[in-house]
């Protein structure tokens, strides 16, 4: 069995809620169906493709963020999990990563280079996956992002409940969940906002994400909030970086 889908990790580190939601556009993957959500069919604009945080689904970010990153000139298409929201099947992550960015791609239907993909939370970790599979898209913002999964999942999961050691556990992990490796081979357009004061996830993650993104990338520290207010306690400058960072994108297309 993959480790990352042994369903230990998938029981104590997806926290998934159901709710229905209108207008979805359902994305076919192996499991079911993916209740995702789009801002406006393909068209000439580009697309904001957004990986939402652990404990969130798709709702929760429709109204103030689509509407503020429309005025921005860019469309948004919110990406959904396995289990989470209006979607089907269970979460487990190495499933997810293998079988779901490839379809989620596709309905998304504008060209990688005229995307970019922004992973919230756990979220960074599809965006990551996202990079590796689709070297040409058109950047990365990664908000509140995890760098170093082995360090996440071992507060959860003790190496023996998943039948291995602790060395054994790490290399597991790494081998298929590398964002060092992913960001330093990529070499493109990296947003990293963080907040100086994340409870959950600390900010040497973002910093140790934006170092392994190297020159292409902008570690935007946040004083106020934490993970979970990080917008809330810092709007204006959360958005004013993101509008600078697609400003940048934008003058490319």
């Amino acid at each position: 069995m993959d480790l990352l889908n042994h369903p230990l990790i998938a029981e104590r580190y997806f926290f998934p809620t159901v709710a229905p939601l209108a207008d979805a556009v359902h994305v076919a993957v192996p499991a079911g169906t993916l209740s995702c959500w789009r801002s406006a069919p393909p068209s000439e604009r580009p697309v904001l493709v957004h990986f939402h945080g652990n404990g969130e689904i798709v709702q929760d970010w429709m109204g103030p963020f689509v509407d503020t990153v429309r005025t921005m000139g860019w469309e948004v298409f919110l990406a959904e999990y396995r289990g989470y929201g209006a979607s089907t099947g269970t979460p487990t992550l190495g499933a997810m990563l293998d079988e779901d960015i490839g379809p989620i791609a596709e309905a998304v239907g504008v060209p990688q280079g005229r995307i970019v993909v922004f992973g919230r939370s756990i979220g960074s970790i599809f965006a990551i996956e996202w990079v590796r599979c689709f070297a040409g898209v058109g950047g990365l913002v990664l908000e509140s992002g995890i760098h170093d999964l082995h360090e996440r999942l071992a507060l959860r999961v003790r190496p023996e409940e998943v039948g291995c050691d602790a060395a054994s556990l790490r290399a597991q992990i790494e081998r298929r969940v590398d964002h060092a490796a992913v960001l330093a081979g990529w070499g493109g357009r990296c947003l990293v906002l963080h907040a100086e004061q994340d409870h959950l996830v600390d900010i040497s993650h973002g910093e140790r994400n934006a170092r392994a993104a190297g020159p292409r990338a902008e570690l935007v520290r946040l004083p106020r909030g934490d993970h979970n207010s990080i917008l809330a306690a810092n709007t204006d400058a959360y958005f004013a970086a993101l509008r600078r960072f697609l400003a940048s994108i934008g003058e490319h297309l």
